[in-house]
């Protein structure tokens, strides 16, 4: 098991994680970092509590937009794949009608 420090408002934080999984544990860390600082220039909050609540806020807000954009796109997909497989039996259905013609229409030339 792996442990990475991680910097967040000012604060250090020692956090285990697990190995080769350090340099997302960073990633993750700095994104909140920015977050924080963002959201305490804005003079949004009263102190850290006050501001880490926020932060995780803003967070949550960005995760349920990125699911609903998720759930959006899923749908389109099964959408496009029913519309897909709607073309491919018409184009069966073209095909076998095709089929019965030229069978009719060589019926029909011999007689």
């Amino acid at each position: 098991m792996a442990e990475v420090n991680l910097s967040i408002n000012g604060r250090n934080y020692g956090i285990a994680c697990d190995d080769g999984q350090e340099k997302r544990l960073k990633d993750l860390g700095y994104y909140v970092d920015q977050r924080m600082k963002e959201i305490g220039r804005a003079g949004a909050a009263n102190n850290d509590a006050h501001l880490l609540v926020l932060t995780a806020l803003m967070m949550a807000d960005e995760i349920y937009d990125l699911r609903e954009e998720a759930r959006d796109l899923n749908s389109q997909v099964r959408e496009s794949d029913s519309e897909r497989e709607d073309e491919v039996l018409m184009t069966r259905a073209i095909d076998h009608l095709a089929e019965r013609i030229d069978l009719i229409a060589g019926r029909i030339s011999k007689a």
